[in-house]
């Protein structure tokens, strides 16, 4: 297969996965709020939440991942791309493997929180939920500026810029949750 079918299937899975990553914790929110219900609604929303998220960590978002690290393993070492020597030997490589690494600890921490949720044990708060959603976007911001930047990147800016999107994701989820009080 040729490397920029590889690349955008790669490409493809991640936003995928990405998808996946974003909806469930968003469904966990939901469902850990639905425990505050009256009965019996409580019980059709946490079994309707159950059924959502079982579908999308199965069918998509577990999928996706191993579809992204296939692929993305492929390129590392297909025979028109680079070269596994240049993606070894490049720093911004070392640094995106690791906010990858960050997100594999971040998807199975995940499927943990779903399947405690299952058996009935709701250990996060909604708004520890809305403050853990957002480790995956900054996974996203900084794996997408290191790969489009590579070759231009100012590290001190990069760092700095990064620090500033996790502040102003702060400030907003802050601001949502004031928001959100006031109208309850």
């Amino acid at each position: 297969m040729d490397f920029n079918a590889v690349k955008a299937l790669h490409i493809i899975f991640v936003v995928s996965w990405f998808a996946g990553l974003f909806y469930i914790v968003r469904l966990f929110i939901y469902h850990t709020e639905a425990q505050n219900k009256e009965e019996p609604i409580k019980t059709a929303l946490s079994e309707q939440f159950e059924v959502m998220e079982k579908r999308l960590w199965w069918i998509i978002t577990t999928p996706a991942m191993i579809l992204t690290i296939v692929f993305g393993t492929w390129m590392l070492f297909h025979p028109k791309g680079p070269g596994i020597d240049y993606y070894m030997s490049a720093g911004w490589m070392h640094i995106k493997l690791s906010f990858v690494v960050i997100l594999l600890v971040y998807h199975f921490v995940c499927q943990s929180i779903m399947i405690k949720m299952t058996k009935g044990k709701f250990s996060w708060s909604s708004s520890l939920l809305r403050l853990w959603n957002e480790l995956a976007t900054l996974c996203l911001v900084a794996i997408v500026f290191l790969v489009t930047m590579k070759h231009s990147l100012d590290w001190i800016t990069a760092t700095v810029a990064f620090f500033a999107v996790a502040i102003g994701l702060m400030i907003l989820i802050k601001l949502y949750k004031r928001i959100r009080e006031k109208q309850q």
